[in-house]
């Protein structure tokens, strides 16, 4: 299964969804501005006795949220969305006497190391609040690890050890690997989980022998697609029409100039890179780095790891300075997405994350900095070849086509404002193209937000949970808003 076959009607695990969805694209009318803003919306959870996952702290924060938001539309989508990873892709067992944890992206049943990592972290805060998330979230840190060490250029996962549904692609697939797509945050997510999960909750448990080999494996990983002395283990290919799903020269990749960034066979789209050095990820990778120089020192007393840690962040930090930062006619200087150390740079962004835009939610760079500040911009405007602009305005990217904008783009515009109004024209935005169904999806037609691909698409879920919250911590006036 590929990601991009799910569209709308295609997968859903509320009863009667799909065939709501499909009714609502048969219609094909646009969604009128703001439309059903001051309406409440059907409740798509889940009856209590069928969710995956239960946590007192996760209904006391929506029940407190839900008393702060005055539009009955945004109270309806945040009741949705919060809880939509832990009501139904969730799943809690107990694996060599340890908690392990297997979150699936939605309407795929695998589960991706970015996708994973992304749909819990809103959740962290109130892990001290309740020992079950506590369990909920070392369990995922040691499934995490022991999907690195089956294969750290893998990017998406089976809870099982089954033969993959891409078994025949041309590359290295192992029983219980999903898709063996190369994408450089694959592995910086899984230390954002648990630096972040060990600097909120100062719980060291889940960081064990398999944790600590998983994170040596992954700087040797990053060494081995600097691509200094020879070309690395990686090859993938695949049989198929569809150029991004394919790395040229024989699986290789473009061809590049050695500068110290790290390769990237594929974008966090799961698309392949045009040129191999993705900015928005070898950026994360810095920050992923300086992490786990800590965790090493700290926790592992494991100087080596720790120094090669920062000695690769630090030469990651020379080369983006050095090469990545490009001359726009329009913007000045900006970040580039993709270059590949000759001179050649690709100028524009895409809608999932790590991307340009949400460099300084990712602790990549602050937001005042002048240079993301000009990159913004840019990417947030028509000289972006994937910003559109409809009865809604935002980023997409190949991976669905032209024309379709990703609401994980309006969230992340949101998350990285500190202008109210900015804010305010978000929430609204995607207020008004859920088409209806009380929950994100993965992408939205421009022109006409009904005709939208993935009704069950967790990550986004989790992303705009996270934003409300955000914004009742820190603007809560907007919530007051009718």
């Amino acid at each position: 299964m590929n990601r991009r076959q799910f569209t709308l009607g295609t997968m859903a695990f509320v009863t009667g969804l799909v065939h709501e969805a499909t009714n609502l694209h048969a219609f094909g009318q646009p969604v009128p501005a703001c439309s059903g803003a001051t309406k409440a919306i059907v409740s798509r959870r889940p009856p209590a006795n069928r969710r995956a996952f239960v946590s007192s702290a996760v209904e006391d924060t929506i029940a407190e949220i839900k008393r702060k938001i005055r539009c009955p539309h945004l109270a309806s989508l945040f009741e949705n969305c919060y809880p939509n990873t832990l009501d139904t892709t969730v799943q809690l067992s107990e694996r060599d006497g340890k908690p392990d944890t297997f979150v699936i992206t939605g309407d795929i049943p695998a589960m991706w190391l970015r996708d994973s990592t992304a749909q819990v972290l809103p959740y962290l805060q109130l892990a001290t609040k309740d020992p079950k998330l506590q369990i909920l979230f070392t369990g995922l840190i040691h499934r995490q690890a022991d999907c690195i060490l089956l294969d750290s250029y893998a990017n998406a996962f089976y809870s099982t050890r089954k033969v993959g549904d891409f078994a025949k692609d041309l590359t290295v697939m192992r029983p219980g690997v999903h898709e063996r797509k190369w994408e450089i945050d694959s592995l910086c997510y899984p230390i954002r989980l648990a630096y972040k999960y060990w600097r909120t909750t100062g719980d060291a448990r889940p960081f064990d022998e398999s944790w600590h080999q998983a994170a040596r494996r992954i700087v040797a990983t990053f060494r081995e697609q600097q691509r200094f002395t020879n070309d690395g283990p990686y090859r993938f290919q695949r049989l198929t029409t569809q150029f991004y799903d394919d790395s040229p020269n024989q699986g290789l990749g473009n061809p590049t100039r050695k500068i110290g960034l790290l390769h990237s066979a594929f974008r966090p789209s799961d698309d392949a890179c045009l040129l191999p050095f993705l900015i928005p990820s070898n950026m994360f990778a810095i920050v992923s780095l300086r992490q786990l120089q800590e965790l090493s020192s700290t926790i592992f007393q494991d100087q080596n790891l720790a120094d090669d840690s920062r000695r690769l962040a630090d030469e990651i930090d020379a080369a983006i300075e050095k090469y990545a930062i490009v001359d726009h006619a329009e913007a000045g200087r900006v970040y580039a997405y993709e270059i590949d150390g000759f001179g050649n740079s690709l100028l524009m962004d895409d809608a999932n994350v790590p991307s340009l835009l949400s460099l300084p939610y990712l602790g990549c760079c602050e937001l005042e900095d002048p240079t993301y500040q000009r990159t913004r911009a840019f990417i947030l405007s028509d000289d972006n070849p994937y910003f559109f602009r409809g009865v809604a305005e935002g980023i997409g990217g190949p991976h669905v086509g032209p024309g379709m904008i990703w609401p994980l783009s309006i969230i992340m515009r949101a998350l990285t404002s500190r202008d109210p109004n900015e804010i305010a024209h978000c929430l609204r935005m995607l207020m008004d193209t859920d088409a209806g169904m009380g929950f994100m999806h993965e992408s939205f037609d421009a022109r006409n937000p009904r005709n939208f691909t993935r009704p069950w698409f967790a990550w986004c879920n989790s992303l705009f949970g996270e934003l409300v919250l955000r914004v009742a911590a820190f603007n809560p006036q907007i919530l007051a808003m009718s």
